[in-house]
């Protein structure tokens, strides 16, 4: 009999060797590679017997309706897309202690009418009661017709798949179930430890099936990698139908919830909350938050006015530009692209004619927000400018746009409602790209904010000296017509 081949498979990103190997070939991990239990192989053939069959549907058939259950939290609900769906599965991962358990708890909490189960593998029942007492969840909200003091959030301790699929396998089964975490879960037909790939697959997998086949909803805890990504093969985010990353830094109370996938509502969409010794908060208007701690006349800072998702989002940007005495200067980022700085710095050191090989460059995203889209560019090359010039930017200016690498202005997506937020906040005027119209072809037109077009990096360089110099005459005939009156 022939001996059954190794199976070795990297638990970062589930690729599979016939050997062990230092380093995964796939994504670049070290020491990432575990031998699994090999898998029966599939029989290459049918054999003769026929499947069952299936049934197919024209497009312009009968949809049935989608259930949703909306939690009450109006930010949890944008990003779901306006609530739990029913028989769906929900992945939210996070870095520990950023605080996924006491949103999932809040949530659950604040369902109406609905029974729910948490099951953690990581806390004892005892931890999850003293942190809801801590947060105020009381026993008030209770089902209809429920006793004085009966919560309808069921708790629960485990780590066996076999009991948890037990006890969620029944006809009044819970309507919705958390699982804190599925990295802890293990499935004891499997050799493998708990949290490797085979078993955060499998485990995954099982829950997935139940709860569409009794139709309730899956919200699944999970852990990150130092790079940010949820552990466990990249095949976990596949079978969910929703994925949510929780961010924020440890130190800073601002959370933000993102939107990465969702089959059922619009991606990238984020909502924003407030950590304090209640728990989670939520913030509906982040923009008058992010710009809350403003300071005037202080160069090297601009407004950004940004998209996330379908919310229009501004936040300040931040640059300090500073003589160094090392020979590689130093270069660092806290929530954009370090490659597209590297980026912008190049175009505005052969494009503009800046000198900024020999100078150390620190860009920073106030509040805790983490910018992807590239309408940022401009925004950040108004900072970098203006600390470099230490010309501080007017207060009531913002800027968005997408710079090329020959250093002219792109356009960028929804301008008007960039500027429409703006205005709403009390900004007076706006540097955006040349040619920016609305849907219909219109010129934009945003009353009560001035907008400066522009379509090469210098004219913005330009505009902001001209501007500083002339805000600078006038301070000086305004004082000297003040020395004179009193005179």
């Amino acid at each position: 009999m022939a001996r059954p081949a190794r199976n070795y498979v990297c638990q970062s990103c589930g690729a599979a060797f016939p050997k062990w190997a230092g380093k995964c070939e796939a994504c670049g991990a070290w020491n990432s590679i575990v031998e699994e239990a090999p898998v029966e192989s599939v029989p290459k053939g049918l054999s003769g017997k026929r499947g069952k069959g299936v049934t197919f549907v024209t497009l312009d058939g009968d949809v049935p309706q989608t259930i949703r259950r909306p939690t009450g939290i109006a930010e949890f609900d944008r990003v779901t897309g306006g609530g739990l769906v029913r028989g769906s599965a929900v992945l939210i991962g996070g870095d520990p202690g950023i605080g996924k358990s006491t949103l999932l708890l809040q949530v659950v909490t604040a369902l109406k009418n609905t029974r729910s189960a948490y099951i953690s593998g990581e806390e004892a029942v005892e931890q999850v009661q003293l942190r809801a007492r801590r947060l105020g969840l009381g026993p008030d909200d209770r089902m209809p017709g429920g006793k004085a003091g009966e919560m309808k959030t069921e708790l629960a301790a485990a780590t066996s798949l076999r009991d948890i699929m037990a006890s969620l396998d029944r006809d009044d089964a819970p309507e919705i179930v958390v699982i804190d975490s599925i990295q802890t879960l293990y499935l004891d037909s499997l050799d493998s430890a708990p949290g490797t790939v085979a078993q955060v697959r499998t485990c995954a997998a099982e829950l997935i099936r139940l709860a569409k086949s009794r139709g309730f909803t899956l919200l699944l805890v999970g852990h990150v990698t130092k790079e940010g990504q949820i552990a466990g093969p990249r095949v976990l985010e596949h079978m969910v139908d929703t994925v949510l990353y929780f961010e924020g830094e440890r130190g800073h109370h601002f959370r933000i919830l993102r939107s990465v996938k969702n089959r059922f509502g619009p991606a990238n969409e984020i909502g924003v909350f407030e950590m304090s010794d209640r728990g989670l908060a939520e913030v509906p208007n982040p923009s008058a938050l992010f710009l809350a701690e403003r300071h005037g006349n202080v160069s090297g800072v601009s407004v950004f006015a940004g998209i996330e998702g379908t919310r229009p989002v501004l936040v300040e940007v931040q640059a300090l530009v500073s003589p160094s005495p090392l020979a590689t200067p130093r270069r660092a980022v806290v929530g954009w692209d370090s490659a597209r700085l590297a980026m912008i710095l190049a175009v505005l050191e052969t494009r503009c004619g800046l000198g900024l090989a020999g100078s150390e460059v620190y860009l920073n995203i106030a509040g805790g927000l983490r910018i992807t889209e590239p309408a940022a560019d401009l925004s950040v090359a108004l900072a970098l400018v203006s600390s470099l010039s230490d010309r501080s930017v007017p207060g009531d200016l913002i800027a968005f746009g997408e710079i090329g690498l020959s250093g002219e202005v792109r356009m960028v997506a929804q301008a008007e409602t960039r500027l429409k937020e703006a205005a709403k906040l009390g900004f007076k005027r706006a540097i955006l790209p040349k040619r920016m119209t609305q849907a219909g072809g219109k010129p934009i037109r945003v009353p009560g904010l001035a907008l400066v077009e522009i379509g090469h990096l210098q004219e913005m360089i330009d505009w902001l000296y001209n501007e500083v110099r002339s805000n600078a005459l006038q301070a000086t005939v305004s004082a000297s017509r003040q020395q004179h009156n009193k005179g």
